[in-house]
């Protein structure tokens, strides 16, 4: 947990440097992309009492949604249905983890796309190189590294304390043996069997911290942008779409706490960081509001290349650590029909975020009402290619 708030320390250090007092844009040949990229633009819906409003509502709103997702996982113990080794808990896992999937590839990539493909940005170099994708395939691997550093780092650690780490340790046929060398002689010191459950067990604790890790970046990234705006069309559906977002993805987030079996003190912590990110992130908004511009070449490449990192850390996160992990287990490859149910239930979470992407997209356009035709005729096999969003 450590390694996680130094973690987060640094990022929102780099958050804060990211913002200029004034920011002017490269172009001075257009005026018109001059006043766009050096202010937020409201298209006519900016009223910034009634933001700051909308503003305080999405703090409470969002930290009690997100205290309630963490933390129904952790309350499960008493539920028995909902016990880690239960059928019903893999399902929610699963649909979770369809969810933060889908964070990762529908919310947070193509934002960090339109910031750093954005015209407010010269085209050389971030419109002739994929800055998005690049960068996201470096944070997975990243990720892949911090995974496996800290799992051998622990293993060590715990054979160490455990009194095996005297001498050479050498794994033979599933057996640790270890060796001590004393005037060219060895001689077997002991044999310990490789703990399945306790690697099991640490494996869920790096998992936990490093799924935080992401997490955590991008919802600061996301509450800075909601506190920064003086828009209400803006925030409005923000506030829905963050809440769901939040919801499940701390169920996903909980899920994993609860496997990793940390005590009382680590769970509090986890739990603090995730549910006030967010609003600690909208407050920060506010508090810049003054000399924060979305728009400003430099918070357009802050926050592009925080999201890719985010995105790439999620994907990995969704896809290695909790999709593959579960679903090449042994309890969904020993059921066909819960392993059909799970797939199922990923396909729900992962569209239902795909679907809030798309609401979201539609109701900062001011398009209600093409959304609820798209859907009907969508629904109804009719023709929802001719509506342009």
């Amino acid at each position: 947990m450590a390694i996680s708030s130094k973690y987060i320390a640094i990022f929102l250090i780099f958050i804060f440097l990211s913002f200029p007092s004034k920011i002017t844009c490269q172009s001075e040949n257009n005026n018109t992309t001059q006043s766009k990229c050096g202010s937020d633009t409201g298209h006519g819906c900016r009223n910034k009492n009634e933001a700051l409003k909308l503003k305080l509502v999405a703090i409470a709103s969002i930290l009690v949604t997100s205290m309630i997702g963490v933390c129904l996982p952790l309350v499960s113990r008493t539920v028995p249905a909902l016990q880690p080794d239960k059928n019903l808990f893999v399902l929610v896992k699963a649909f979770a983890s369809g969810v933060i999937l889908a964070t990762g590839y529908m919310h947070v990539m193509p934002d960090s796309f339109d910031c750093l493909r954005s015209d407010c940005l010269p085209d050389n170099p971030w419109k002739k190189f994929p800055f998005t994708t690049f960068v996201a395939m470096l944070s997975a691997i990243l990720t892949l590294s911090v995974d496996s550093y800290a799992m051998s780092y622990f293993k060590k650690y715990k054979l160490e304390n455990n009194g095996v780490g005297n001498g050479r340790d050498i794994v033979h046929n599933g057996k640790m043996e270890s060796h001590i060398f004393d005037n060219n002689i060895s001689h077997v010191h002991g044999e310990a069997k490789v703990d399945d459950n306790a690697t099991q067990l640490l494996r869920y604790r790096v998992v936990a911290q490093v799924l935080e890790l992401g997490i955590v970046v991008h919802s600061v990234v996301i509450g800075l942008s909601m506190g920064a705006s003086d828009n209400p069309c803006t925030i409005r559906p923000l506030v829905a779409a963050i809440c769901f977002h939040q919801l499940f993805e701390g169920m996903g987030l909980g899920g994993c706490i609860l496997q990793a079996e940390y005590g009382m003190k680590i769970k509090a912590i986890m739990v603090f960081f995730f549910s006030l990110t967010t609003p600690f992130g909208i407050a920060l908004g506010i508090g810049l509001s003054k000399v924060y511009s979305e728009n400003s070449p430099t918070a357009l490449i802050a926050v592009g290349l925080l999201n890719a990192c985010s995105a790439g850390l999620l994907n990995y996160m969704a896809l290695v650590d909790l999709l593959a992990a579960d679903f090449l287990g042994t309890k969904l490859q020993n059921s066909m029909k819960l392993q059909s149910w799970a797939y199922v239930a990923v396909l729900l979470g992962a569209g239902g975020m795909s679907i809030m992407a798309i609401w979201a997209k539609i109701v900062l356009r001011g398009k209600r009402k093409v959304f609820r035709h798209f859907f009907f005729n969508l629904i109804f096999f009719h023709h929802p290619c001719k509506y342009k969003f």
